[in-house]
């Protein structure tokens, strides 16, 4: 059975409402999702929630030039397919819309398979000039933006980070602690269009709660005790740049709701002023929390929870990043034998076994303060596992409990029931370890001896994988 087909989200921007209902009535019948705009605002605004993966423009509008949404849009993304719409077609505005990037260019009016066949090759062009980006990037990336690692689930956050950067939507960063996510959040700031902004953190968790709407919205002198003078609070202090919310779920409930209506008006009240203040910031959020349990709980308000998440990203513990372990600590060894003035260049083959072995709860936090702390204790031009700090080395000896594997590569026996007269059966069920023994070779040889991979394909950490082969060799 064929796979259904993709929806592509449409903007139209159409100034008229009858003819964007006859439009729509064009495309129905297609893999389509239409969006209408009827006004230049609109379809800015449109066009950041949605990020289109098509739009359909005219180039006269109520407030202003078709050709300026043209240009704004294809300036944010080169790779948008834009069909421009007019009825005071002539070949000057045709070539004026084409340099400026239109994909098609449609002259009013025109049958609906005139407008069904064109979007379609639009589309379809877009998404072969995608698969040929993808085929010329050839290798996975080796890091982006301040990441260092190349395991598939890293390859993923690239690219929403990537296609994130490019618009204002709101970006949800979720992941356990030291995973990364202030990083996510500079990385979104600093290949955005706002990067020459300012970058604006605040740690929820880290004010004391009558203090935070201060930090974020500012105060006005003699608002409380201690309010000396005026302060201008991270709201205005990221006018122009990005606004980023760390550890939102640790955020009062009632700062909840004067964020609430900060994201959807721009506007806000300093603490103690009568005044309301007006500013543009891109927001992050992120949290090392489940999100959607804390609004079960009744901690995060749901309408807020839904205007801040828009993009999500997850980012993976690094026990689940594979070879990634050994690519941050040799990153890590650099800087800080550099910084310490020390010989250190590598890691034995002990040392990188005990890392990889290790589950890293801490994930890349973790792993960066283990590698200064052997840095800082030790000098040499090799990293020994003895230099390493007592907690790694002692977790990664601990025996872990095998977790459930699939059945090995060669077909089972029929499972026969037992019978009187039948018991010598059993002499053909082998040892669980034997098995699972059995299962884990062939998968790392059927991998070319790539641990990382082989543990994807059974579904166990890495780690795990290296421990097994270690107390076999013990044994």
């Amino acid at each position: 059975m064929a796979d259904a087909p993709l929806h592509h989200q449409i903007l139209l921007v159409e100034d008229s409402p009858s003819l964007a209902t006859v439009y729509q009535e064009y495309l129905r019948a297609g893999p389509y999702e239409i969006r209408h705009a009827h006004c230049i605002a609109d379809a800015l605004k449109f066009a950041d929630q949605l990020m289109p993966d098509g739009v359909l423009l005219d180039l006269r509008l109520p407030d202003g030039d078709g050709l300026s949404v043209l240009r704004e849009l294809r300036g944010r993304d080169p790779d948008l397919p834009v069909v421009v719409m007019t009825a005071h077609g002539s070949v000057t505005l045709a070539v004026e819309a084409m340099q400026a990037g239109a994909s098609d260019f449609l002259v009013k009016p025109f049958a609906p398979e005139r407008l069904t066949v064109t979007v379609a090759n639009v589309m379809e062009r877009a998404a072969l000039r995608r698969q040929v980006a993808v085929l010329a990037a050839g290798a996975p990336r080796q890091g982006f933006a301040g990441f260092i690692g190349a395991a598939p689930t890293m390859q993923a956050v690239y690219r929403i980070l990537e296609n994130a950067a490019a618009s204002r939507a709101t970006v949800f960063v979720t992941g356990e602690s030291g995973t990364g996510k202030e990083l996510a959040a500079e990385a979104v700031h600093g290949i955005s269009p706002r990067k020459g902004g300012p970058f604006i953190a605040i740690n929820c968790a880290a004010i004391p709660k009558d203090l935070i709407e201060s930090e974020i919205f500012g105060h006005v002198r003699g608002a409380f005790t201690g309010a000396v003078a005026d302060r201008i609070g991270a709201a205005r202090a990221a006018d122009g740049g990005t606004l980023f919310l760390d550890e939102i779920c640790e955020m009062d409930l009632a700062l909840q709701g004067k964020l609430l209506r900060f994201i959807q008006t721009g506007t806000f009240q300093p603490v103690g002023s009568g005044k309301m203040m007006q500013t543009d910031v891109r927001f992050v959020c992120a949290t090392n929390r489940d999100p959607l349990e804390e609004v079960r709980a009744g901690r995060f308000r749901e309408d807020l929870y839904y205007r801040l998440h828009v993009i999500p990203v997850q980012l993976p513990p690094l026990r689940d990043r594979g070879d990634d372990v050994l690519a941050l600590a040799e990153a890590f060894l650099g800087k800080s034998a550099a910084e310490e003035g020390k010989r250190f260049q590598r890691f034995d083959a002990e040392a990188r076994a005990t890392l990889m072995r290790h589950a890293w709860p801490g994930n890349v936090r973790e792993l960066e303060n283990a590698i200064r702390t052997a840095v800082v204790l030790h000098d040499s031009e090799v990293v020994t596992a003895a230099m390493l700090p007592a907690t790694v080395r002692e977790a990664a000896a601990k025996p872990e409990a095998a977790p459930a594997l699939p059945a090995p590569v060669t077909a089972p026996e029929p499972v026969v029931p037992l019978a009187p007269r039948a018991v010598e059966s059993t002499k053909r069920i082998r040892p669980l370890a034997e098995t699972e023994r059995e299962a884990i070779e062939e998968a790392v040889r059927l991998c070319g001896g790539n641990i990382a991979k082989a543990a994807a394909f059974l579904g166990i950490s890495p780690s795990t994988l290296y421990r097994k082969q270690e107390s076999w060799r013990r044994h």
